[in-house]
């Protein structure tokens, strides 16, 4: 995705060299008009490189980012390996910018895809009316749990797909297939243990939610409360948030800020099929919270491998690159 977003956004390269374990050095991949060989990763040499992106896992960008930025590049990382480093830039490209006026390792962060996709559409109604608490619902595509996600899905709707009708009768008479990656199977079903418990009963992704907002929105003690559920979704993460504001913020001002919001779509039912493929974060059914003094109810949808991940990181080089930090 990344390859693709580069040449659709006609980022401005000289050359271009992809990386990756030393099983798949010397395979061939193309890139535009272009065959290019992969290096091995831990062998290469990094030196005269201005940019790298990395995004081959945690353990990986801490041992070879720091390596990468010494020989000089500017890395941008889509792990989580640096997310809580506060010496590493937490950046969303239309949020939080000017943060890239300082990168003192050489090193900037791309958010968890889930926080990504609340992010631009959450600056504006804070920056209006002054954001105070969070609660927030995520309906996770199996994407997010990279290729192993969706072919655990398919194979596993294939398993039970001769027996629709009855696994929605008498779903005791079905055999469900094994549960695999997550704690249930995901086939016609949702999980709401989205991997593995980290804090007082919050997951590791619920704690990512948590602490991302607050780094990104710059609200240290934004009280957040997340369940992250993954849904048998192949792309598109979609968020229902209940924000509670400091002040009063109106239905239709919020409308007409989202509707100004770079970065954010408004339409009338947001859903991942119709966000896949897409930049944008589509947002909908923004309505007013009667359960607070100044809240509001909202739907948003987006691609999260495209502005949850890819699209957020080749954004960040171009801001890089025209010079504004």
């Amino acid at each position: 995705m990344m390859r693709e977003i580069l040449l659709e956004r006609n980022f401005p390269f000289n050359q271009l060299r992809l990386f990756a374990s030393a099983r798949s050095a010397g395979k061939v991949v193309k890139c535009g008009d272009k065959d290019i060989v992969v290096e091995d990763a831990a062998t290469a040499d990094f030196n005269g490189l201005d940019i790298v992106f990395f995004s081959a896992g945690g353990s990986t960008s801490k041992a070879l980012a720091p390596k990468v930025a010494a020989a000089g590049a500017v890395v941008i990382d889509n792990s989580s390996a640096w997310r809580d480093d506060l010496d590493v830039p937490l950046v969303v490209a239309e949020v939080n910018q000017h943060t890239l006026k300082s990168i003192p390792k050489g090193i900037v962060a791309n958010p968890n895809c889930t926080t990504m996709a609340a992010m631009p559409v959450l600056k504006p109604l804070h920056m209006a009316a002054g954001l105070k608490r969070l609660t927030v619902s995520t309906y996770q595509a199996v994407s997010g749990g990279g290729v192993e996600g969706c072919q655990v899905l398919e194979s596993q709707i294939q398993a039970v797909s001769d027996n629709c009708g009855e696994l929605a009768r008498h779903p005791e008479n079905v055999s469900l297939p094994e549960a695999k990656k997550w704690a249930v199977p995901i086939a016609y079903n949702v999980v709401p243990l989205n991997y593995v418990y980290v804090e007082d009963g919050f997951t590791e992704e619920e704690i990512k939610l948590r602490n991302e907002s607050r780094r990104i929105l710059e609200i240290p003690e934004l009280p957040v409360v997340g369940t992250c559920v993954r849904v048998p979704v192949f792309s598109g993460h979609s968020l229902s948030i209940n924000a509670e504001f400091e002040n009063e913020i109106s239905v239709q001002k919020a409308l007409e800020l989202l509707g100004a919001a770079e970065g954010v779509a408004v339409v009338d039912i947001p859903n991942p099929l119709d966000a896949t493929g897409k930049d944008p974060v589509f947002v909908g059914r923004v309505r007013k919270d009667p359960t607070v003094e100044h809240g509001l109810a909202l739907f948003l949808s987006n691609d999260n491998l495209r502005k949850g991940a890819a699209l957020n990181a080749v954004q960040i080089a171009e801001v890089l690159l025209s010079g504004k930090y």
